[in-house]
């Protein structure tokens, strides 16, 4: 039994991947035109610019792959959710951290509440996604 259909994860992930990598390539340009400072900062993070972009091509790759019924585009795929679990969760987690370490008076109930709002729906798509595609009916449709 499939949890999603195979053209709904394909769509999804190539049209968020494209929505991220167009608000990143938004983003850098706006920071780049802002000014010196900006500028600074931007040039300070460029690696992780790039592995973020990395990141999300492998997401446009896999759900393209995904659409075609590509047998590479499933472990693509899986890779790609997999590798967002995990940084969704190192970031919400460093966020809350970086709010207990600056002694601000945080409501954390506010603050948890903020992480999993994000946290859950993402990492609940992916393993959504991720159970779909080692599904038995997912390497049927992939063997076509």
């Amino acid at each position: 039994m499939e949890l999603l259909p195979l053209p709904f994860i394909g769509w999804f992930f190539t049209i968020a991947s494209i929505v991220a990598l167009g608000l990143g390539a938004l983003l850098i340009i706006a920071m780049h035109r802002a000014g010196e400072g900006d500028r600074n900062l931007l040039a300070k993070t460029a690696w992780n610019d790039m592995a973020l972009f990395g990141i999300w091509i492998l997401g446009l790759a896999g759900g393209i792959g995904v659409l075609q019924l590509q047998p590479w585009g499933r472990h693509v795929l899986e890779l790609f959710c997999w590798t967002l679990i995990v940084l969704i969760t190192l970031s919400a987690g460093t966020r809350l951290y970086g709010i207990k370490q600056e002694n601000r008076q945080a409501n954390w109930i506010v603050s948890v509440a903020g992480a999993l709002v994000v946290v859950i729906p993402l990492v609940a798509i992916c393993g959504a996604t991720i159970a779909t595609l080692r599904s038995d009916s997912a390497y049927a449709a992939f063997a076509r």
